[in-house]
């Protein structure tokens, strides 16, 4: 493909989805990943599950990156849990503020992921390589893109190694980012997330949910498909394949793929891009 890349899994919530997902990884470790990681629940509600999915992965030969939330936690729980972490043979960490639960305050000692950034170097040095979360199109929760910027850049002086990006589907958008982080000294890696687009109303539902923008002209072609999944997988692989290569193009030095637990679409692009 040209480009090493990453992959994201997120823990599975029964046994049949454990033994699913052992099979998806199989055919994505076929990509060479450097490294997949795997996600947290809200408020740590799937902490457990991602520990156990994790030490999978590393027993399976592949480096693994566990996300790691502060929503609600304090000190001792996170020195707890990263010593946990270090004696599985973790080596990066994705430090995240997390979702709060609903009905849920904001509780705990850490308010931002940039003092959770800041204590995990406290208290173990260079142990962990920390992944952070980078916003092309905005937080949906920040006051505005002013502010958001210089949360980012908060996180990166805290000692972020690098980020990782909410996906998106105009490059622009990530090449400006870039841009206007490193105006302000914040120049570590940004690693574009690249969701797959394999279901219309899942896409739809998740991207006003997390902020994610769908440009109108690929909203308007897939509610066109209606229910036609073959021509919304083959659109979406165009679409996706065409984002990979601006991007490769533009300078990005890594992909990381949000698989949601499936291996063919991932597995279709990576195709795609070796021929290109």
């Amino acid at each position: 493909m040209g480009l090493p890349i990453s992959i994201e899994f997120f823990p599975p919530k029964t046994p049949e989805g454990a033994e699913k997902l052992r099979a998806v990884r199989q055919q994505l470790y076929g990509l060479k990943p450097q490294f997949c990681s795997v996600t947290y629940g809200a408020g740590g509600s799937t902490q457990q599950g991602t520990f156990d999915t994790v030490g999978e992965i590393l027993t399976e030969g592949m480096d693994a990156a566990s996300h790691f939330s502060c929503i609600g936690a304090t000190k001792a729980s996170v020195r707890a849990e990263l010593a946990t972490l270090k004696a599985m043979g973790v080596k990066r960490l994705v430090a995240l503020r997390g979702d709060l639960p609903s009905g849920y305050g904001l509780g705990g000692e850490f308010h931002y992921a940039s003092d959770l950034v800041a204590f995990i170097r406290e208290e173990t040095g260079s142990d962990f390589h920390i992944e952070v979360a980078a916003y092309p199109e905005i937080h949906p929760q920040a006051k505005s893109p002013e502010a958001d910027l210089q949360a980012y850049v908060s996180k990166v002086k805290a000692g972020a190694d690098a980020a990782m990006t909410q996906y998106f589907y105009n490059s622009d958008a990530y090449f400006r980012f870039v841009e206007e982080a490193a105006k302000r000294g914040a120049t570590v890696p940004v690693v574009p997330g690249i969701m797959p687009i394999t279901s219309s109303s899942q896409l739809l539902r998740f991207s006003d949910a997390c902020g994610a923008e769908i440009p109108r002209w690929i909203r308007l072609r897939l509610q066109g498909f209606g229910d036609d999944t073959a021509s919304i997988k083959a659109f979406g692989l165009d679409v996706v394949s065409d984002l990979c290569e601006q991007l490769r193009k533009g300078g990005a030095g890594a992909l990381h793929f949000y698989s949601m637990n499936q291996s063919v679409a991932t597995l279709a692009i990576a195709k795609r891009l070796e021929q290109t």
